[in-house]
């Protein structure tokens, strides 16, 4: 069941294109030329209900644009969105009590008040009952660990603390639909490890999360379904392990090598395999297509060409796969 539907979404701005130098800059006084950006160019999509999906895509791509009409902070130019029934830019008021946004790079938390009190505004703003509020506090307050660190004052907070506690602040409402951008940004291991399993878990008791983020480890272990947007247009839209496939049935080989590697023809005595230099000159990976090449053949072939003490398989990484859909 789509909790989400896009249908031809268009959001398009006008700027003016302005010549270098003193006679253009003069010239643009008198008569401009008037250009048309389209941020977001005809895109649609779905998104089921209790999902995570994960929207992609490089700076300047869209994908934020798309968020913010998502979220009813931008009208569309054109083409038209339905999240559960509701217009998000017309329907704003009633819309905004059915869903929660965190924005890595932007607070809701007031600066100098502790995070407690803030949640308690929250709890005015959207009017939750007295029994629901505790309720849920006591759950969230639970899962991030942050008894103590909700009653200092917010300017005194980590990153880490500081996100835990946007979390809440998000979440206090019950939100069916909960927006991430770039939720783990600048966090360490510990606190993008206690963020991910607070999603996951809150994801299987049927809220929907939709994400997009730089760090496509928050992909892998977070997202089931992938959007990639490129230039404003939808370039990718299906589960994440076929997006793993899109380039085929890959995996890198990392060899440790008993000698250094000086750049001898190894890939073309292995049939023209790409040969990836490592950290150091004893480490060096090989980028395989299990499609055209057996593993078993390969490690035959391996074995006769380097003196290696050490060797792993892995799939070709995120960053890899993502970064080539954009190139093409």
């Amino acid at each position: 069941m789509s909790i989400i539907t896009v249908e031809d979404l268009v959001k398009s701005y006008k700027t003016y294109k302005r010549g270098s130098g003193f006679k253009e800059t003069m010239k643009s006084f008198v008569k401009r030329e008037e250009v048309e950006i389209k941020a977001v160019d005809h895109i649609s999509f779905q998104i089921e209900k209790g999902s995570i999906c994960g929207i992609l895509g490089p700076n300047g791509a869209g994908k934020s644009t798309t968020i913010k009409m998502l979220c009813g902070a931008l009208y569309p130019t054109s083409g038209n969105i339905d999240v559960m029934g509701y217009s998000p830019a017309k329907d704003r008021v009633k819309y905004v009590h059915k869903i929660g946004a965190v924005f890595g790079q932007k607070s809701q938390l007031i600066w100098d008040i502790p995070p407690v009190d803030s949640f308690a505004m929250n709890k005015a703003i959207y009017g939750i009952e007295d029994v629901d509020y505790k309720k849920r506090l006591n759950e969230m307050t639970e899962l991030f660990d942050i008894g103590e660190v909700m009653h200092k004052p917010t300017r005194v907070l980590s990153l880490g603390e500081r996100m835990k506690c946007e979390f809440v602040m998000a979440m206090l409402h019950n939100p069916e639909i909960v927006f991430l951008d770039e939720p783990t940004i600048g966090l360490d291991v510990i606190a993008k490890a206690k963020i991910r399993e607070v999603v996951s878990e809150m994801n299987r008791n049927g809220t929907t999360f939709i994400l997009t983020t730089h760090d496509l480890e928050d992909v892998e272990q977070l997202a089931q379904e992938v959007i990639v947007i490129n230039h404003g247009k939808k370039v990718f839209d299906d589960s994440l392990q076929n997006l793993k496939s899109t380039l085929g049935n890959k995996k890198i080989v990392n060899l440790s090598l008993a000698k250094p590697f000086r750049g001898e023809n190894m890939g073309n005595a292995l049939g023209g395999i790409p040969v990836i230099p490592g950290s150091n000159e004893r480490e060096i990976s090989l980028e395989i297509d299990l499609d055209k090449q057996d593993i078993k053949d390969f490690l035959s072939s391996l074995n006769g060409v380097v003196d290696f003490k050490d060797i792993s398989i892995k799939e070709l990484p995120m960053e890899t796969i993502i970064t080539r859909i954009y190139s093409e």
